[in-house]
């Protein structure tokens, strides 16, 4: 089950207000993945293919594609694009990040069908936003992706996101400049950062992390790699179909 706070839904635009109800739908009726076993296949009850309308297309303008983010991994021309709203104290975003992201790195990322943006979406308390705005700082180092996976190992979220807990993740992470790292997780760059993220969220009716736009796509919590793998395979389906149309 997806971690869920009250949303505080704000206008980006007209078509992703539209799209607001969508996210906030799927958001708030995600369901805790169920037991994998040999012959399981995973629910896929929270992810909504729907057809290219404009409330689709508006949701795939969030993908932003900009070449030299710190905190997307993946080609900015991939045809198939995730972007992900989570928490560093979001339990369920460590399953996702622990289990199920890997894998989808490996198999999508790798050969280019993916992008993976990652979205700060803080939602439980200070700690929340303080991690938010270390990731983003150890991000202008280019150590967000390291830091992201520090922040996520196993029982790490126990040990809390205090300042000297923040220090020995950014040393985890390979962060070089601990001075540099501390000024930028202070400064109004990272708040403005983190506050942007955050907004666009709340914009889209999301009340629970992680939540998940993929091509425009809605799919809320940690679900089974199936689940992702399905909608990857109907996105790019659906991509390759689109290039061999406007031939």
């Amino acid at each position: 089950m997806p971690e869920k706070k009250t949303a505080r839904p704000l206008a980006i635009g007209a078509g992703v207000a539209v799209a607001a109800a969508l996210l906030g739908l799927v958001s708030y009726t995600a369901t805790k993945p169920e037991p994998r076993d040999a012959g399981s296949t995973g629910s896929a009850a929270t992810v909504e293919q729907g057809p290219d309308d404009e409330t689709t297309r508006a949701l795939v303008k969030l993908a932003r594609r900009e070449t030299k983010d710190p905190l997307a991994q993946g080609r900015a021309d991939a045809p198939v694009v995730i972007v992900e709203y989570a928490d560093f104290r979001c339990g369920y975003c460590g399953k996702f990040a622990r289990d199920t992201e890997p894998g989808l790195v490996k198999k999508y990322v790798e050969d280019g069908t993916l992008r993976i943006e990652w979205r700060n979406f803080p939602i439980f308390g200070a700690e929340s936003e303080t991690a938010a705005r270390a990731a983003w700082a150890a991000g202008q180092q280019d150590r967000f992706w390291q830091f992201h996976a520090a922040a996520y190992a196993e029982g790490a979220k126990e040990k809390g996101f205090g300042a000297g807990r923040l220090d020995t993740l950014a040393r985890e992470a390979g962060v070089k400049d601990l001075d540099r790292f501390r000024r930028d997780l202070a400064g109004e760059q990272a708040h403005a950062a983190v506050k942007k993220d955050q907004d666009e969220a709340y914009s889209l009716g999301a009340t629970s992390t992680p939540s998940f736009l993929i091509n425009g796509q809605p799919i809320a919590g940690a679900q089974p790699d199936t689940v992702f793998e399905q909608a990857i395979e109907t996105a790019k389906a659906q991509a390759d179909k689109k290039a061999r149309d406007a031939k």
